[in-house]
């Protein structure tokens, strides 16, 4: 069901199609972390605009560390923001930005 495993790093897509997205801008592009599957859903970007959402998707819990998100973070290095990202935003950390 899954293409990712829990602790694999990963690479958020730095993508901007048009219409209703699922991911925060600020955090395309960035890497971070497997936390865990949290299941497979109806993807929300596409009920937005009237369809079923099918099939459902991998929705994975992302672990980012703060420094990597914010150039400026000026908190502990131990703070992470964790963040709910279907697969089809993911990448493999290797890849390059996409």
């Amino acid at each position: 069901m899954s293409g990712y495993a829990v602790g694999q790093p990963v690479r958020i897509r730095d993508s901007h199609p048009p219409g209703h997205q699922r991911v925060p801008r600020y955090i395309r592009g960035k890497r971070g972390v497997i936390e865990r599957l949290c299941g497979a859903f109806p993807d929300p970007a596409q009920r937005a605009y009237g369809f079923d959402g099918l099939p459902a998707r991998p929705l994975y819990r992302v672990r980012f560390r703060q420094a990597d998100i914010w150039p400026d973070y000026g908190g502990p290095a131990r703070d992470t923001l964790d963040l709910e990202v279907y697969e089809h935003w993911l990448l493999p950390a290797e890849e390059g930005r996409q």
